[in-house]
């Protein structure tokens, strides 16, 4: 469904620029999904957005289905970007305080060209399929609801053209834990009802895990590790097991042996040469700091970037 090659997404800083994203690749499968885990800074979100295009990528390709969506002309893109929709982190400022409801999730069926008569039941079909009572909330305005109320909101109106692909930036991390639980089992009911494909971009490894197909591992804008969200307790990189071993309620996921981290997380105007993850990897070498390693299969559909994790010999 989605396909992204070598993007690079760099944002200019002074007389530097910011490595946001550094060499990305993906694919999404139809019906699947597939969660970005990392921590804050390590350019999920631009990563995410760049698939939207917004903005376009630095370098790199992305391609939704058959269309290659870089440098397509504003009328294509148009019509390619109602294929894919974005949910965003903070529902409340997603959503423009002045309008009503029925007009935040009515307006995209708007720009389209829907008649008024079929555009007011379809939006009160949306709201009631993301558990919301149409004649409680249409006439409201987002301060009038919660944030959990607002999420679905957001949902809906995302749902309402009827998309290919959903991206989810972290859209249950400013939630409550209970409200988290219901903004998961929607959208997971929305991508078995409507045959989605999700990015999900999160933090949270145990929502990731819960969500997610597979798992994509990013530190500093690069690739560290994709696996199947399954296998993630036997994860190999050293950054993967320092995420599961910084979990308190999952401390073993890492296993006895599991790294440490040392060191403080490098600035992406300069990172660091070689493997990234270097300056704070208990396992780093010479090697490390000369070359980079290269994502490469380790065990069936995983695959690991780095020097010190070996490939099961063939037998």
């Amino acid at each position: 469904m989605v396909v992204v090659d070598d993007l690079v997404v760099e944002y200019p800083a002074g007389r530097g620029k910011v490595h946001a994203v550094s060499g990305l690749s993906l694919d999404l499968l139809p019906g699947e999904t597939l969660g970005i885990l990392g921590e804050s800074g390590c350019g999920k979100s631009s990563a995410g957005r760049a698939v939207m295009q917004l903005p376009s990528p630095t370098s790199g390709s992305v391609r939704l289905g058959d269309v290659e969506l870089t440098g397509l002309r504003a009328r294509r893109m148009r019509a390619a970007r109602s294929r894919m929709q974005l949910v965003l982190q903070d529902p409340v400022s997603a959503l423009n305080p002045r309008r009503r409801v029925k007009d935040l999730v009515v307006e995209g069926l708007e720009i389209w060209g829907w008649g008024t008569r079929e555009r007011d039941t379809f939006v009160d079909e949306l709201l009631s399929s993301v558990g919301l009572d149409p004649e409680t909330v249409r006439e409201r305005r987002p301060h009038e609801l919660s944030g959990g109320q607002c999420q679905r909101v957001c949902i809906a109106r995302s749902l309402a053209l009827d998309p290919d692909v959903l991206i989810c930036d972290e859209p249950v991390s400013s939630l409550d834990v209970s409200v988290q639980a219901q903004i998961l089992n929607l959208l997971e009911r929305a991508r078995e009802r409507l045959r989605l494909s999700m990015i999900f971009i999160a933090h949270d490894i145990a929502v990731v895990k819960n969500i997610s197909d597979r798992v994509l591992v990013m530190y500093l804008g690069k690739t560290c590790e994709v696996l199947p969200s399954a296998s993630l307790e036997a994860a190999l990189h050293p950054y993967t097991r320092l995420l599961l071993a910084s979990v308190p309620d999952a401390a073993d996921a890492g296993g006895a042996d599991a790294p440490a981290v040392v060191g403080e997380l490098p600035s992406p105007l300069a990172p660091p040469s070689g493997c990234r993850f270097r300056t704070r990897c208990p396992l780093a070498t010479e090697r490390c700091t000369i070359e980079e390693p290269v994502l490469r299969e380790v065990r069936p559909g995983q695959f690991t970037a780095c020097h010190h994790v070996d490939a099961p010999e063939e037998s």
